[in-house]
């Protein structure tokens, strides 16, 4: 017996005996509303009948709301929740940049997690930057951006470290993201890629101002003031 979990009017609801017809929509089914024991049971089942690397856009969107994961090249990634000082810094940002486009009336937004990136326009890739900047109106739709970002900003947590490091480094550049910021919170540095120059990679500390490369360093993040403001999140560690 197949049973697929989705969404229906705001309701988990769980599909029995399901077949896909010529149009690729479901006939033969009966609809079940599932307490949350028979949903988690039914995504565990569902789950196992793929692999990692297998997984689509689709599977992403099964999971239930509240469980935080990233899609990367059809593998799944648990996300945890982050820290007040993940959050006190990803929030500075998102003030900083905002408030930028807006007092130079710019086009560009910016957003900050939870929202979903189809990074590579494909059903293999949900990612979930923690800052970003769409400048392009095109690329934003209700569920989600669509497409490569021209900033994003990860900060570093245990968790995420080596993916952010290395995978998602990687598949930013070659999904065309313009700038990729690395906020190394532990360590007080701000580890910047611009990969539209040949030499555009630099390390600055939390005592400097780093200049955003989308806007040709007109717009400048004084990451001392930032420390300052949120220093005492580090005297609770």
């Amino acid at each position: 017996m197949e049973r697929i979990v989705f969404v229906k009017d705001g309701k988990e609801i769980r599909v029995e005996n399901a077949e896909n017809s010529e149009d690729g929509k479901c006939k033969g089914y009966t609809f079940e509303e599932a307490d949350p024991v028979q949903v988690s049971e039914a995504l565990a089942e569902y789950a196992a009948s793929k692999r990692q690397g297998e997984y689509t856009l689709e599977d992403y969107l099964a999971l239930p709301d509240d469980q935080r994961v990233e899609l990367i090249d059809g593998v799944f990634y648990d996300m945890s929740a982050p820290s007040l000082l993940h959050q006190a810094i990803s929030g500075r940002l998102l003030i900083h940049f905002s408030n930028y486009i807006a007092g130079n009336r710019g086009s560009c937004m910016a957003f900050t997690a939870p929202v979903d990136v189809q990074l590579d326009c494909d059903d293999k890739t949900i990612v979930q930057p923690d800052v970003l900047i769409i400048c392009d109106p095109s690329k934003l739709r209700r569920e989600r951006v669509y497409g490569a970002p021209d900033l994003v900003v990860e900060v570093l947590s245990p968790s995420t470290s080596k993916k952010d490091r290395t995978l998602k480094l990687t598949r930013y550049k070659r999904a065309g993201v313009r700038e990729y910021w690395i906020i190394a919170p532990d360590h007080k540095r701000v580890f910047v890629y611009e990969f539209e120059k040949e030499d555009g990679y630099r390390i600055y500390s939390f005592e400097d101002s780093v200049p955003v490369g989308i806007y040709g360093g007109d717009c400048v993040v004084d990451f001392a003031q930032i420390y300052e403001e949120i220093r005492f999140l580090y005297d609770t560690m």
